[in-house]
């Protein structure tokens, strides 16, 4: 096993994009469920992540995938992939 096979191993996302911020950029939020830890009750949370769109084709309530990428900004460090397929 050579020591960088985990080079191109990236974090993938589904969400739907809630904000257009300006010129290739969105604000995609993520939602997921998680067990809390005192009730025991299964709670869904949600996170938001600011993504870059290169083709700025995404829209306010389009569900994507993003992928995780080098810092592109002071806060984005995600990029839009594909929308979902409706």
């Amino acid at each position: 096993m050579a020591a960088n096979d985990k080079r191109g191993d990236r974090k993938v996302r589904k969400g739907t994009v809630v904000s257009k911020m300006g010129a290739k950029s969105v604000v995609v939020a993520v939602k997921y469920r998680e067990l809390h830890p005192v009730y025991g009750k299964v709670v869904t949370r949600t996170k938001k992540f600011h993504a870059h769109d290169e083709s700025d084709a995404v829209k306010v309530g389009d569900k994507v995938t993003i992928m995780e990428t080098r810092p592109l900004s002071a806060t984005k460090r995600w990029r839009v992939v594909a929308p979902e397929a409706k």
